[in-house]
């Protein structure tokens, strides 16, 4: 078990190296592929040694060799939190591999919504889709449907998307009746939407308000340090990455922090 949890994060790793490229190319419609990782501030190519996950970094100090320029904590992070997040999904799911593979590139999926959505307050309907395929096609390895047949399953996989989608859809109505603007993207709406199909209409329920409590801390400690005001605009879809990525770990048996807020 400890040479799979080492060599899963190290994957992980990798996993996050790249899950970057994604997260900084995608919203400027670039190729994921060519050119080679370069410095966002030089354009000078990035050396392999210079590209080794977290450890680069911090050789580095942060910054790039060529230029000097500080390179955004973004890339450690990232990098980072797939790294445990491997480790973690494969601990919980080793024994269920066809369930390992969906979870975590639904989990990889949802680094890269939760990074694109705070810089630039956009999801891509993309992602969702990539969601909602890995929900249905893997209907039928999900713990958390108890389903006898493969189809069974799979229409539970289609009400938890009808759920989610429908759950954000009234949230976004209401917002809007009270404070007279969308107060939900439509993103929002099918990325929700995506993560019922992946944890079904129950984890639904738990993601969106864990989702809120998230989103509500986050808010209030920025009004807080005067950053943000009440009417302020802020990203809702990686607090429904959170509340998502806590289902896909607990379908089976939730935790005290799941029970707590389904009660």
């Amino acid at each position: 078990m400890l040479t799979g949890l080492i060599l899963s994060s190290i994957f992980g790793l990798i996993v996050g190296s790249f899950l970057n490229v994604c997260i900084y190319r995608f919203p400027k419609n670039q190729s994921i592929v060519f050119p080679a990782s370069h410095c966002p501030s030089c354009n000078t190519p990035i050396k392999f040694y210079d590209n080794i996950p977290l450890l680069s970094y911090i050789i580095l100090r942060g910054k790039c060799r060529a230029c000097g320029k500080q390179i955004s904590l973004r890339y450690p992070a990232v990098e980072f939190i797939t790294g445990l997040l491997t480790a973690v999904f494969y601990y919980q799911w080793h024994w269920n591999l066809p369930w390992l593979v969906i979870s975590l590139l639904a989990v990889y999926t949802l680094i890269v919504v939760s990074a694109i959505d705070f810089e630039t307050m956009m999801i891509s309907d993309l992602f969702s889709v990539i969601l909602v395929t890995l929900g249905l096609a893997g209907s039928p390895f999900n713990p958390c449907f108890d389903g006898l047949t493969w189809y069974a399953n799979l229409g539970q996989s289609a009400l938890g998307l009808a759920a989610g989608g429908g759950s954000i859809w009234l949230l976004a109505v209401l917002g809007k009746a009270i404070y007279k603007r969308d107060a939900v993207g439509e993103g929002d709406i099918f990325l929700m939407g995506a993560i019922g199909s992946l944890c079904g209409w129950e984890g639904v329920i738990t993601t969106v308000t864990m989702a809120s409590f998230f989103g509500s801390v986050y808010g209030i400690s920025l009004m807080v340090l005067k950053k943000a005001d009440r009417l302020s605009s802020m990203p809702f879809g990686p607090f429904l990455a959170i509340g998502a990525a806590i289902n896909l770990y607990n379908l089976i048996e939730p935790s005290w922090f799941a029970t707590l807020f389904a009660i």
